[in-house]
């Protein structure tokens, strides 16, 4: 389940965390509210090990800049605190879980 980031120092210790896909979105952002359930159902049923955090871009922009997310929607995979996977706008679900697949699978098992 999506935890939703209050603060930039919140989201810097979650990078710390083993895995973590970053979530980028904004309230205007149609295509983001369609995406945002489907690649949490991807992310719980096939890399349970994987932290997800949800950004609102326009509510935390420093967060957004910090990482140099410009658009909506974009999706940031780190592990061990590096990224790893970065996707924005066009992003298919099918897509996303064979790029998260070999570094999740060198990782966890």
């Amino acid at each position: 389940m999506f935890t939703e980031v209050k603060s930039l120092e919140e989201f810097n210790q979650l990078k710390e965390e083993a895995a973590l896909l970053a979530y980028f979105s904004t309230e205007a952002c149609s295509v983001c509210k369609v995406l945002k359930p489907k690649v949490e159902a991807m992310v719980s049923a096939e890399f349970p090990q994987i932290k997800l955090a949800y950004i609102k871009s326009e509510v935390l922009p420093e967060v957004a800049a910090q990482n140099q997310v410009f658009t909506a929607p974009t999706i940031l995979v780190f592990f061990d605190g590096r990224e790893y996977i970065r996707k924005s706008r066009n992003v298919g679900v099918g897509e996303l879980q064979e790029a998260i697949a070999r570094p999740y699978e060198l990782m966890f098992e």
